[in-house]
Parts: structure tokens; C-alpha cells; sequence
């Protein structure tokens, strides 16, 4: 899995021994790739044959794009994760839980691990 964002999901993929790449480490601050990083990810997309490039629920999403544009193919999707950070208090009001975020975590997976 390739993610063109901050990386919050790192003992998930330990837990299940997934193989991943992304754009920062953890929940970095930073909010701008090198030019480096954007290249390598863009090779990865192509490399793996990857249909899908992931962010997380709050990412504008520039990041995943412009991994996307600068591949060959250049039409890998872009899908959303939910780490849970943005949850808001009327968001729980409104439904929203933990296992919901979850079960809907588990639907992009199994898309982007196609």
C-alpha cells in the first residue's frame, strides 16, 4: 500500500505484516513532499502496479494527486482512510464510532489491496 500522506497507521501494518510506502513518517507536521519523495512514491505506483494511492480523511489530497499525475499511468484512484483524528464530538453525536471508521477502513482496504 502507498500512501501520498502522513503515515498514521503504522501498527496496523505491523500487526498484519503489510508492506507500505509513504510520503511522511507517523503523523509528521510537514505538509509539503521533496521533490524526492514525490519521484520515488510515482516510481513505487508504477514499480507495484498500485490502482490506488491513499491519504487520510482530512488530506486536501495534493500530495496523493500529484504522486498519481507523475506516474506513468497516471490513473491510480485516490481513496481516503479514517484515522480518526478529525472525529469531533458532533460527529459522535451525529453516529459516528470507532468500529464504523473501522469497517469502512477495512472496505478501502480491500479495494487498494487489489
Amino acid at each position: 500500500m502507498l500512501f501520498g500522506d502522513r503515515f498514521p497507521f503504522r501498527y496496523m501494518v505491523d500487526d498484519y505484516g503489510l508492506k507500505y510506502y509513504a510520503a511522511f513518517v507517523g503523523c509528521s507536521a510537514e505538509s509539503e513532499a521533496s521533490f524526492e519523495t514525490i519521484t520515488f512514491l510515482s516510481g513505487k505506483v508504477d514499480e507495484l502496479s498500485l490502482g490506488s494511492v491513499l491519504t487520510i480523511e482530512s488530506s486536501d489530497g495534493r500530495i496523493a494527486q500529484t504522486i498519481v499525475e507523475n506516474s506513468k499511468a497516471g490513473s491510480a484512484k485516490i481513496l481516503k482512510m479514517d484515522s480518526l483524528q478529525s472525529t469531533t464530538a458532533k460527529d459522535v453525536e451525529a453516529g459516528a464510532s470507532y468500529l464504523g471508521a473501522m469497517e469502512k477502513n477495512l472496505e478501502v482496504l480491500k479495494e487498494a489491496l487489489k
